[in-house]
């Protein structure tokens, strides 16, 4: 049971984590910011509006030619004031491409009111907090005051509120707007340029290789192609110290459980005291002793890692289709976590259970070690 149980919570722990991970990974990746992100180099530093890219076409000619992507969006970002007739906010203006956005963010799944952007001139999409402070709702007017790159004069424009959306995170409902792309360059005077283009892969792993041609080929003396380890690090960090916790855990359950069968083992052979030195009486060598222990022990980690990995693939059935509740909303870097499905791979029913086999082997080595020097002259005394 012990070695059983240890081998489930680690199991569990294992789909626990990565679970979390692929939850944290895609709220960050899947909402808004994408796998990659193409930016003229220095504009994450301050997100200045006159750090763009001029003539974007090589770059969207390569994403365009290349089959690993899935998607890309074209962007113009800059802050700006945003003002109704009975309010004032900042807020982080994003001009994006409609049809594009579809396939990289999840700017449409969060429209909770109203109607996505059709492509019209004077679409705004507003969160519904930031609403709340302009009081404003469906159809009503609201002004962008920017600046045009390059000369920095004041320009403004008017949109009606088209949408409202609601995507969780504060920090995104109380400060981001969606326009249209050709309304963000008109506004700010850059004809066709772009501040970002977010990319999405068909394999997300793609997105972590540094050495992809692809993302060579993005990387130029005046743009960068950053994935999201690099332009979100600390939730790389983050990511980095889980693949550890599942180590911690593991060693501790299992240094229990080497415990457990060390004692378990001695008891086994105390209670057999006579019978092994019958044995050796007889002519057993203490290699066959040795042999004799590690078969009981192998024997026990077989039967008790095939009873945990089947009582972790129920429970972990269960949690992966019903999730685990936190009882309250978490935020972690933006992403809000209120319910968490475990993920579990087929490895974690291969390996762990190997683990567990060759720690229960090591652990029975000292008791057999024990057993094949027993005397059997004492071991022959001993009263049954």
């Amino acid at each position: 049971m012990l070695i059983s149980l240890s081998l489930t919570a680690l199991i569990l722990t294992d789909g626990i984590i990565l679970g979390m991970v692929e939850l944290m990974v895609g709220g960050i990746t899947k909402t808004i910011a994408g796998e990659v992100q193409l930016h003229k180099r220095g504009f994450l530093d301050n997100f200045d509006p006159d750090l763009f890219m001029e003539s974007p076409g090589r770059s969207l000619q390569l994403l365009d030619s290349e089959p690993a992507v899935s998607g890309y969006a074209p962007r113009v970002i800059t802050g700006g004031m945003i003002a109704s007739t009975y309010n004032t906010a900042g807020a982080l203006i994003y001009g994006v491409d409609a049809e594009r956005e579809l396939g990289v963010s999840k700017i449409s799944d969060a429209i909770v009111t109203g109607a996505y952007l059709s492509g019209g001139e004077r679409e705004i999409l507003l969160g519904i907090p930031l609403a709340e402070i302009l009081e404003v709702t469906l159809g009503d007017r609201i002004v962008i005051t920017g600046a045009e790159v390059g000369t920095g004069e004041i320009a403004q424009e008017l949109f009606r509120v088209t949408g409202l959306f609601e995507f969780g995170p504060d920090e995104y409902d109380e400060h981001l707007v969606f326009i249209n792309l050709s309304a963000a360059q008109k506004l700010l005077a850059m004809n066709n340029g772009l501040h970002e283009i977010a990319v999405q892969f068909h394999d997300p792993e793609d997105a972590k290789n540094t050495r992809l041609p692809l993302l060579q080929q993005l990387n130029t003396d005046d743009i960068e192609a950053l994935g999201w380890l690099n332009f979100n690090a600390s939730v790389g960090a983050m990511i980095e110290m889980t693949n550890y916790s599942t180590l911690i855990i593991g060693t501790v359950l299992f240094l229990l459980a080497s415990l457990g069968v060390i004692n378990s083992m001695f008891m086994s052979i105390y209670e057999r005291i006579y019978e092994i030195g019958v044995l050796k009486a007889i002519g057993s060598k203490p290699n066959d002793i040795i042999m004799l222990i590690l078969c009981e022990a192998l024997l026990l980690a077989v039967i008790s890692a095939v009873l945990g990995a089947l009582l972790a693939l129920g429970l972990g059935s269960y949690f992966a289709e019903h999730g685990i509740a936190l009882g309250e909303e978490l935020e972690m870097e933006g992403v809000n976590i209120t319910n968490i499905h475990p993920r579990f791979i087929v490895s974690q029913f291969v390996a762990f259970p190997i683990y567990v086999t060759l720690l229960t082997l090591a652990a029975a080595i000292y008791p057999a070690r024990f057993a094949s020097r027993i005397i059997p002259s004492e071991a022959l005394q001993r009263s049954l």
